[in-house]
């Protein structure tokens, strides 16, 4: 009997407990698995690209929300796990993990796009990029509150209604934890909702400041709390009232796990794709920085900072055909090669025989000379010839000797 009742894709070893898991006749229950399976290795791998485009993201604006990314991705990929819970039957431990998880989950979710949504009315409005250890602090606070009001509201409803030891269900024939209203499960979920609403007006601001290059991931944080929102109204509105009046109370799960789903995949695609892609792109936009700064002095470099013009490795080729191209100049041009040791220096002594030298040559001395003529005129005419600065001799200069006795 029991190989009889089991469904078409589950095996005789299937418990009743997973049959919305293989059943093919339970449509919902196989296309929310693949859906959920599909969300939680498309969120791990956003992670995993987050963590390796880390040495490439430029610029403390964009590095200050690597780690409320990372927060976000961990419990978007939480939500996709948790969808398993609502497609498994309902035991105390499903239950539990129900009502304590899914708040939680969508508590840390919501806090990071509220703390994003700070962060970027700082930089839009002061200019000031605030430290990632602040941000981190303010989501765990947001955090931990909710985890504070769930394991209180656990704690509460369990102990009133303490499982059998034998057997740990009701009279109704429900686990102690899933013997739950569920208004009770909605109202147990305001402050998450209130973190939904603060992070849906944070958005708003950042579009109305000054500064327009923050705008952009503010719309996304905006439509992905919008959308958000929609969501949720539409999960509550079913859970509360539209299941009932249709006439399928059975179509509880199936509504949580879809809106588990459906605000996954909003948070991925709205999110967490548009972020991670813009971590790397925009901190050179952003902060004005070169992704590939020059990191070594070289003759290149140098090149670059002398010429105003855009530096081309080869240039032998450009300037063989255009001869009117001025080429750079060489910034190792004045140096000889030789060492200084082999540097002619004079000394002083040279210094000042070579001054000596300079003077004597350029003074332009006009010596008298005196011409005889023959003895037996008895006169003499003396004459002195120069010309530009030299003095000239007659080609025959005869002296004659007359005795004075």
């Amino acid at each position: 009997m029991a190989s009889n009742s089991t469904p078409d894709g589950c095996g005789a070893s299937v418990t009743s407990l997973y049959y919305n898991l293989c059943d093919l006749g339970v449509v919902w229950g196989v296309v929310v698995e693949a859906v959920a399976a599909a969300g939680g290795v498309v969120s791990i791998l956003l992670f995993t690209s987050l963590l390796a485009s880390l040495p490439f993201i430029k610029g403390a604006a964009r590095r200050s929300s690597v780690a409320l990314h990372a927060v976000f991705l961990v419990g978007t990929a939480g939500l996709f796990f948790l969808t398993f819970a609502f497609i498994i039957g309902k035991d105390f431990s499903t239950c539990a993990s129900r009502r304590f998880l899914f708040g939680v989950l969508f508590a840390s979710c919501f806090s990071c796009l509220l703390m994003q949504s700070v962060r970027l009315n700082i930089l839009a409005r002061r200019s000031q990029v605030p430290p990632p250890w602040a941000l981190c602090l303010g989501v765990l606070a947001l955090w931990l509150v909710e985890v504070i009001i769930n394991t209180e509201w656990l704690v509460i409803t369990v102990t009133r209604r303490p499982p059998d030891p034998f057997n740990a269900t009701t009279e109704a024939g429900q686990a102690a934890p899933c013997n739950i209203a569920n208004w009770d499960f909605v109202m147990a979920l305001i402050y998450v909702m209130t973190l939904l609403l603060a992070a849906l007006v944070a958005s708003l601001a950042i579009m109305a400041a000054k500064r327009s290059e923050w705008r952009t991931d503010g719309v996304w944080i905006f439509l992905t709390c919008l959308l958000s929102v929609a969501v949720w109204v539409a999960w509550i509105a079913m859970l509360v009232s539209g299941n009932r009046r249709t006439g399928e109370p059975s179509w509880d799960d199936p509504t949580l796990a879809v809106a588990l789903v459906a605000n996954g995949w909003t948070f991925i695609l709205l999110h967490a794709v548009p972020g991670i892609c813009g971590l790397a792109g925009g901190g050179q936009r952003d902060e004005g920085q070169d992704l590939f700064p020059d990191r070594g002095v070289g003759y290149e470099t140098i090149l670059k900072k002398q010429s105003p013009h855009v530096f081309m490795e080869n240039q032998a080729f450009c300037m063989e055909d255009n001869p009117q191209v001025s080429k750079p100049e060489s910034p190792y041009s004045g140096y000889s090669g030789q060492p200084r040791s082999a540097v002619y220096q004079p000394t002083e002594l040279a210094l000042v025989t070579t001054a000596t030298r300079q003077e004597e040559s350029s003074c332009d001395v006009i010596i008298p000379r005196a011409s005889a003529g023959s003895a037996h005129t008895g006169r003499s005419q003396p004459s002195t010839h120069a010309e530009s600065g030299k003095v000239t001799q007659p080609s025959s200069l005869v002296l004659h000797k007359t005795s004075q006795w």
